[in-house]
């Protein structure tokens, strides 16, 4: 008997059950008692024997039955269901247009079956993500870069350096989705662009103008730079494709991926959206909240999350002139803030010399920590580490929005640089710090997310690949339509809008229905000479009406006199006033 799975819709179940006995036939061939086999549709195992057994009298390794694999096998699969769940379940059944219903029901089905996949796929995962541990007193924010590098292989190893470019800082920086390539951008017009884990420098040039932020577009081959009056674009041989002259005074840039909007922010406090794949400006929104360098968007719903000199943080989506949100977040000004990749949390850090964990469900601070002197930037790796750079140190904390964490995972010094912006390399165990002086590389361990999907950000992805990448892209482009606080409200049903429309168009149908009543009732009347009202006028027509005579007998005489009255008048135009009187 096949195993009940309570997360399998009927289509899946079949599908799951057959890689459940792929998987109880690989535990079961290591058996010490000799190779066994299922035979094909859920029939009786034989031994190498040719005696049979039934799957509840065959023990998996010796000691456990199928069967109990099975189920501990589903019950697994069921918890990463839920890991991959968003959100809850479209009621399908209450829906009354059929048509409505069967399309909805169709793409619950996929949603399922995608959870699923997506559970398997999680559970034959090769690599898990593996953090340092210190045994005994020993401390892990007390092991330096020069003891890891030491105790790690040496590919590892190369990914720890320091590039001293004192000529041009201080710089900022950004990696592209799959972590291959670093940009880097000098505020003296120094811009480079390289293969930062094969130390193969792509190309570097000057702009001959100051740089304030570098962005990479949806790859590699194009990147926007902030200059000092306008937004430009590049592409990865040092070609000016674009001037972007919407983009006035541009302090920070940030790119949505998969709406292939750039955004930037500046002196106006302007935020701007622009398509890249068509060239319009798809919104230019006032913050009212005057000059702004910091600004991130949330990787879940493309949310915008921008800081201003009050403390506050305002939440912006290119659909609505205010902001979706806002948050008084300190007691100064914001100075950087991130978002975990889930979209569940917000680290933000501001002058008060705080850094606050913010659960972005309720708005509600979860943790607060203390910075020796007020941070200049924050961000967070894929695997729940934080990182916040403030004067010439570095300091990472290992999921600081649970419990209190009582100290950092790991601290770096960076003696007489100043830390410009700190962001972690994706699919990496890697920390870019960009400096007063140049770029520095550290490994924080446990930080990068180790199986990566390929059809998403693929690290090793060739020519061919990347073309057919970006033209993916393109095509499942989403619209700016569609940035809200809640994705999953997209594609979904609105129950309470949903009764309100039903009962206007009740309403509507109920008042259509009256009026086409009261047309029916009015068409009811007698026809021909038999009807009341004939009968009533005929018998009037013999009634001789006092009053009636007497008011046309009036109106005779009146007409009589003015008809006098006319001809008198013209009598006298044809004789003249001088011979009137021989009239």
């Amino acid at each position: 008997n096949r195993p009940n799975f309570p997360a399998c819709t009927p289509s899946a179940s079949h599908f799951c059950f057959l890689f459940f006995e792929r998987l109880v036939a690989h535990i079961m061939g290591r058996d010490s008692r000799g190779p066994k086999r299922i035979s094909g549709g859920g029939g009786n195992m034989k031994r190498k024997g040719g005696k049979k057994a039934s799957r509840s009298a065959v023990e998996v390794g010796g000691t456990e039955k199928p069967a109990d694999a099975m189920r501990a096998i589903a019950a697994k699969m069921s918890s990463k269901v839920k890991k991959f769940r968003r959100g809850q379940r479209v009621p399908v059944k209450s829906v009354k247009d059929k048509k409505l219903k069967a399309k909805l029901a169709k793409v619950e089905k996929t949603i399922e079956e995608t959870e699923i996949l997506n559970a398997m796929n999680d559970i034959a995962l090769p690599e898990e993500a593996g953090f340092l541990e210190a045994e005994g007193r020993e401390k892990t924010y007390k092991y330096t870069q020069d003891e890891i590098k030491q105790n790690v292989d040496e590919q590892s190893a190369s990914k720890i350096f320091d590039l001293d470019l004192d000529a041009f800082g201080p710089y900022s920086m950004d990696f592209t989705r799959n972590g291959r390539y670093l940009l880097l951008g000098g505020e003296k017009g120094h811009v480079a662009l390289m293969d930062w884990s094969r130390h193969h420098l792509v190309k570097e040039f000057n702009v001959q103008d100051r740089v304030r932020d570098v962005h990479f577009l949806h790859n590699e081959t194009m990147f926007a730079v902030a200059q000092k009056k306008y937004v430009y674009i590049y592409d990865k041989q040092g070609v000016e494709l674009h001037a972007l002259k919407h983009h006035l005074d541009p302090l920070a840039l940030d790119f949505l991926s998969f709406h292939f909007l750039l955004t930037s922010i500046g002196e106006t406090g302007m935020l701007k959206y622009q398509d890249v794949s068509t060239g319009q400006v798809v919104a230019e929104l006032k913050t009212k909240l005057g000059r702004t360098k910091v600004m991130r968007h949330n990787p879940y719903n493309a949310v915008m999350h921008v800081g201003h000199a009050n403390g506050v943080v305002t939440m912006w989506s290119p659909n609505m002139t205010t902001p979706l949100v806002k948050m008084m977040c300190h007691k100064g000004p914001i100075t950087s803030l991130a978002v975990r990749k889930d979209g569940h949390q917000m680290a933000t850090t501001g002058l008060d010399g705080q850094m606050k964990i913010w659960d972005l469900r309720n708005y509600k601070v979860l943790q607060e920590y203390f910075t020796t002197s007020p941070a200049c930037s924050v961000d967070f790796a894929q695997k729940d580490v934080v990182a916040v750079g403030f004067n010439s140190h570095v300091q990472l904390w290992q999921s600081p929005g649970g419990s209190k964490q009582n100290a950092p995972y790991l601290t770096h010094r960076l003696p007489g640089k100043q830390v410009g912006k700190v962001r972690f390399c994706p699919y990496e165990d890697v920390l870019g710090i960009s400096h007063s002086r140049g770029y520095s590389s550290i490994m924080v361990p446990g930080s990068g997310e180790p199986n990566f999907d390929a059809f998403e950000a693929n690290p090793f992805q060739n020519k061919k690949q990347r073309q057919e990448a970006e033209v993916r892209g393109l095509l499942e482009k989403l619209r700016p339509e569609m940035i809200v606080l809640d994705p999953t409200e997209i594609g979904g049903v609105n129950e309470e809008k949903g009764k309100i429309v039903q009962q206007q168009e009740d309403a509507k149908r109920a008042e259509k229905m009256a009026e086409k009543k009261a047309k029916l009732d009015a068409r009811k009347r007698m026809r021909g000479r038999s009807g009341s009202k004939k009968r009533y006028l005929r018998k009037q027509q013999g009634i001789v009406d006092e009053k009636k005579q007497k008011i046309l007998e009036e109106r005779e005489e009146r007409e009589k006199k003015e008809k006098e009255e006319k001809r008198k008048k013209m009598l006298g135009d044809q004789h003249g006033a001088a011979l009137s009187r021989f009239i």
